[in-house]
């Protein structure tokens, strides 16, 4: 069944067979989706992390779908009913609902009014009339022949009741039946959603106090809405389907013309829909509405955090972070280019003008003191009134300072954490998120890896998610970003190295406190000597962790120790040796192994051609940060409000979330703009996520803004204003 379970694979994923198998094999060895899809390139021709870590969940659903499978046939042939037929229409079965319709008659059930009708010994009864056979009896002169008072019959009436129980579940549990109807349902049925009160306030919801869609049209967001008003009382929620369309493919399946039973037949099978089949058929679409809605939440959640961790960090600048309050005021940490703090305090630019100028006087102090390049600014409570301040201070100091709005989501959360209290523990919780936000600026990556992904606030209903799922899928592009930028062994956090293929939260631990107590790491050979960390783990976290310290240019490479060999002999066919590789003398690397032939270069190097290019990729640019070659955020000098729009205006701005129906704009107003999606591109879309990601710079023109609602409506498209 393994080789089944490859071919299908192979199939859904367009990629050969064999590579799917080599994939199934290196997970099941142990090896990470990183590693494998970095440094196994040959073994699966080059796919890139997200198809393995799709394949990876598709094979753990095919296993747990084999795995159900057997158990099933097991326990139906335990009760001595499994058939040829039946074990084949189990090994058919497609999908885990496929396999549950096909047990349901043989599952041990509660106590049903079918179960209590056999207890009577209408058994029989129902069987010879659901049969329908040409001489089969008149129904009620039959059901006579079962009246006993003893067992609760007394008329052949509650006779007929009782075999008409045990048809209907019958006709319930019959996995053709819901087969067909699960199908008629996802073509025909409606999600219907109503205003829960006569009289509905005016709220998010109102779009949905009357709403009709087509099930297999109705969108993951307008899903996740309608339930969330449902959790909230506010809306009441139904799948609508025509009656009659499903009573007519289930007589079609049952009921046989012309039998003397048929019209009792025919009122089992109605009351088999209405009492059984419709109340699981509206739970089981709601359901998996629900599942597809959560899961294309998730995969947009996930791509909006990957280019937020990507975003090019600002390095080499001394950064004042702000974290604006009302109450509180606004808290204020400057650090050095390498996100030590060097200075904190507490402003007031809310508390009137008098506030604001101290604010500014105490401030300009700090960015004189410190030599600070820039600011970065919360998007929080009171940020707007800081944005102001921060712009005067810039005007006061004479410039060459430049600030940004930076999205604090999650900076609350990782103040009060045990890690912020280890990192900062003589500081105050509001500061520790000051900290945070400056050093979001000079390396969202290093900073962000510190929170709960669920926290960083890129997606829509994220707390309405499963969290287990959503947890998973989020680490899993952490872990993704974290290894394609690669980590200094030296200065990264014990967070940051958790995050790194191969490594745990007790080895990355390990390494920190092996660098405290020995020094800087200075080979790649000598993280072997951390404790807890063996071959295998080596093996996985070696080509991700970057020792710039180190004497060899390939430790602060991607290049992997098992391919250093490949690399000297790459650099000795071209006439090459590490002096120019520490120089950065060689642009032309892979223009002088193509002269060479990449397949004769690959043989003579003992590697596979993917391998000897990315090793030649990396000699060409020792150390890179694959983010620098992104474009780099938007810094301002100057504030606008909402008011200074007019349509028609020409904005950039940097894209702050992606969402089903359209994409949020930093505009460098306090409220985010939102382009429509039939304002972003000329052409038609499905979705933003095509034209669009999170970080990108853009340039908008405004629309409409209505300053009562806050809302600024945005288009990409200057033919439509």
């Amino acid at each position: 069944m393994e080789e089944t379970i490859i071919q299908i694979l192979a199939r859904e994923l367009e990629r050969p067979e064999q590579h799917v198998r080599n994939i199934i094999a290196l997970l099941d060895e142990g090896n990470t989706v990183p590693f494998i899809a970095r440094y196994r390139k040959e073994l699966h021709g080059g796919m890139d992390d997200q198809l393995i870590r799709q394949l990876a969940e598709r094979l753990q659903y095919l296993r747990n779908l084999q795995q159900r499978r057997d158990e099933v046939r097991q326990s139906i042939e335990n009760q001595g009913k499994l058939t040829d037929e039946l074990s084949a229409a189990i090994d058919a079965a497609a999908t885990l609902a496929e396999v549950e319709d096909l047990y349901r008659p043989y599952k041990q059930k509660r106590r049903t009014r079918a179960t209590m009708a056999k207890e009577k010994g209408l058994e029989p009864l129902a069987l010879l009339l659901f049969a329908q056979e040409r001489d089969c009896p008149e129904p009620l002169a039959e059901a006579a022949k079962y009246i006993d008072p003893e067992k609760g019959v007394e008329t052949a009436e509650d006779a007929l009741r009782g075999a008409s129980d045990i048809v209907a579940e019958q006709i319930s549990d019959d996995a053709d039946i819901r087969k067909a109807l699960r199908e008629l349902y996802w073509k025909k049925a409606r999600l219907v959603s109503v205003a829960a009160a006569k009289e509905p306030a005016d709220t998010v919801y109102r779009l949905y106090y009357e709403f009709s869609s087509p099930i297999f049209k109705t969108q993951g967001h307008q899903i996740l809405a309608i339930n969330r008003g449902e959790r909230e009382e506010i809306l009441k929620v139904s799948v609508d389907m025509d009656r009659d369309a499903a009573l007519v493919a289930i007589r079609r399946a049952v009921v046989r013309p012309g039998s003397a039973a048929m019209d009792f037949v025919k009122a089992a099978a109605e009351d088999a829909y209405d009492r059984l089949i419709a109340p699981s058929l509206e739970r089981e679409m709601r359901a998996a509405l629900t599942d597809n809605a959560d899961e294309g939440a998730i995969g947009q959640f996930a791509l909006n955090l990957k280019p937020l961790l990507m975003q090019p960090p600002v390095k080499g600048f001394v950064t004042m972070g702000l974290d604006p309050g009302y109450r509180m005021g606004c808290k204020v940490a400057v650090v050095d280019p390498t996100g030590k703090v060097l200075d904190t305090t507490v402003v007031y630019p809310t508390h009137g003008e008098r506030g604001k100028q101290e604010a500014i006087a105490k401030l300009s102090v700090l960015v004189k003191k410190h030599h600070v390049a820039h600011i970065a600014i919360g998007n929080g409570t009171a940020s707007r009134e800081t944005e102001q301040m921060a712009v005067e201070l810039i005007r006061q100091v004479g410039g060459g300072v430049s600030y940004m709005m930076v999205n604090e989501a999650g900076a609350s959360v990782y103040s009060a954490s045990k890690l912020a209290a280890e990192e900062f523990p003589d500081f105050d919780v509001n500061l520790r998120s000051a900290v945070s936000i400056a050093r979001r600026l000079q390396d969202p990556l290093a900073e962000l890896v510190k929170i709960d992904p669920k926290s960083i606030g890129v997606g829509q209903y994220q707390h309405d998610m499963p969290q287990a799922r959503l947890g998973e899928a989020l680490d899993g592009v952490v872990e993704d970003c974290v290894n394609a930028v690669g980590v200094d062994v030296n200065t990264a956090s014990a967070p940051l190295l958790t995050r790194v293929a191969g490594l745990n939260g007790t080895t990355a631990k390990n390494i920190v406190r092996y660098r405290e107590e020995n020094g800087p790491f200075t080979t790649r050979r000598q993280i072997l000597k951390v404790p807890k960390l063996g071959p295998k783990a080596f093996e996985q976290c070696a080509g991700f962790l970057r020792v710039p310290e180190s004497q060899s240019p390939l430790d602060n490479t991607a290049v992997h120790p098992e391919s250093y060999a490949a690399a000297e002999k790459l650099l000795a066919l071209c006439g090459c040796d590490m002096d120019d590789v520490k120089a950065g003398r060689l642009p032309d690397l892979k223009a002088r192994l193509e002269d060479y032939g990449l397949e004769k270069a690959a043989e003579a190097c003992g590697v596979g051609v993917p391998t000897l290019l990315d090793v030649a990729g990396e000699l060409m640019k020792p150390g890179r940060d694959p983010r620098d070659e992104l474009p780099a955020p938007l810094l301002r000098t100057d504030v606008m409000e909402m008011k200074d729009l007019k349509p028609g205006m020409e904005l950039k701005g940097t894209v702050r979330n992606v969402i089903d129906f359209g994409a949020f704009v930093d505009i460098g107003v306090h409220q985010d703009g939102l382009v429509h999606i039939s304002q972003i591109c000329n052409r038609f879309i499905k979705h933003p996520s095509e034209v669009l990601s999170v970080g990108d710079v853009v340039t908008v023109w405004v629309k409409e803004v209505d300053e009562k609602k806050k809302r600024i409506s945005l288009t990409m498209r200057k033919d439509k204003l």
